[in-house]
């Protein structure tokens, strides 16, 4: 496995790697953006595979666990802050592998989409 997918949190650079290297299939992972729709909606990094807004946290947590309990997650957002949180929260419940991308959007240098 990944070096960096073996951390708990990881920086913008990091994520740019694992995003690349995931575009040649040499590791997998989940990528879910944290923010609200209209903040989405401004720019998302890419290569995200969800949209999960964190107000609407009770509604898709239990299916977000049970559809990637054998999978690495890594959760992003504006910051870092929010997906830290909901982080910890998918951690107390039991998911194996749940890594939070630090500085969020915000410090990321890679490619963003703009719809």
């Amino acid at each position: 496995m990944n070096k960096i997918l073996q951390k708990e949190v990881i920086n913008s650079k990091e994520l740019e790697e694992l995003l690349a290297k995931r575009n040649e299939s040499k590791v997998d992972f989940i990528l879910i953006d944290v923010r609200e729709s209209s903040e989405y909606n401004r720019g998302y990094i890419q290569g995200v595979d969800e949209l999960r807004p964190t107000s609407m946290f009770e509604h898709w947590a239990s299916e977000v666990l049970e559809m990637s309990k054998d999978k690495t997650m890594i959760l992003t957002c504006r910051t870092g802050n929010r997906s830290g949180m909901l982080q910890n929260i998918f951690k107390r419940h039991g998911h194996p592998r749940v890594i939070n991308h630090m500085g969020g959007i915000l410090s990321y240098n890679g490619k963003i989409v703009t719809p």
